[in-house]
């Protein structure tokens, strides 16, 4: 029998949803499954498709007060987002009502190369940014060794959303 198994976010989910009706496809994703289409509800899924979603991409902004605490700063946090992730728009809203409701001025970096990533860091080093928050997406997980690097060259405190960062070094 076959079986599709799609883990690299709802992007793949939803690819997988529309390449085939009839071969199941097992997914996890951080984002909505249900707004995207990709089944009909979480008890119920429906269709060809069931999986794993996990809220990742709706905590952003508790992960930013997380932040706040781990790390006070009246100095700027920066947030790198991919503007390509699906998510991208419920996460920037999120964290920009979360620093608007504390005072808390933020610097949004948008990466979605890891050319990208490295003018970021440039960025934030000129900003400068006292904390980064890393934002949940699955082209940043498959990139975290490159961000755990640059976060530890520039010097700058990172959160990330999966303790695989921390196996990489991050902290």
């Amino acid at each position: 029998m076959a079986l599709i198994a799609s883990t690299g976010g709802i992007g793949a989910a939803i690819a997988a949803k529309q390449a085939t009706s009839t071969i199941p496809i097992v997914f996890t994703a951080g984002d909505d499954p249900i707004k995207h289409g990709v089944v009909a509800s979480l008890n119920r899924p429906g269709g060809n498709a069931t999986g794993i979603y996990n809220f990742i991409s709706s905590i952003e902004a508790k992960r930013f007060g997380l932040l706040r605490e781990t790390v006070p700063t009246t100095g700027s946090i920066a947030v790198l987002l991919n503007p390509n992730y699906l998510g991208f728009d419920v996460q920037l809203k999120d964290l920009q009502e979360a620093a608007r409701a504390v005072g808390q001025q933020i610097g949004v970096f948008n990466a979605s190369s890891e050319a990208d990533i490295h003018a970021a860091f440039r960025a934030m080093a000129r900003l400068p940014a006292a904390a980064l928050l890393v934002g949940a997406d699955p082209f940043f997980n498959g990139r975290r060794e490159q961000l755990v690097t640059l976060a530890a060259h520039y010097s700058v405190p990172a959160m990330y959303e999966l303790r695989e960062y921390a196996l990489a070094g991050g902290g």
